[in-house]
């Protein structure tokens, strides 16, 4: 699925199931909340703690979808064009960082 169809999914759902969206600062602690989900996740998957009982069936693709539709959300109700957004973010990148990270010897 494109980025712009996305967008489109999104907000029809909201327009259809959701009523209107939550405020965008609503959203934006909603996001932040997703984020810690997933940071917990990664840190039990990956880090030194453990998971708790009740915590097993924890999804780490889910949570990265809840913070991809929040970020959309914002992004429709802000006016972002993501594919847009995305395309000239990896140009920045690609244009400041070509050879920043081939030089890097910590990363070898």
């Amino acid at each position: 699925m494109e980025l712009a169809e996305a967008q489109k999914k999104v907000d029809d759902w909201i327009k259809t199931y959701g009523v209107r969206y939550f405020s965008e600062l609503t959203n934006m602690t909603i996001l932040t909340e997703e984020v810690g989900e997933l940071a917990r996740i990664m840190a039990r998957k990956f880090g030194d703690q453990s998971f708790k009982k009740d915590e097993s069936d924890l999804k780490m693709a889910d949570e990265m979808a809840d913070i991809l539709w929040v970020l959309i959300c914002l992004a429709n109700q802000t006016g972002v064009n993501l594919t847009d957004a995305f395309a000239k973010n990896l140009e920045k990148k690609t244009s400041r960082d070509k050879d920043r990270h081939k030089n890097n010897k910590k990363l070898y």
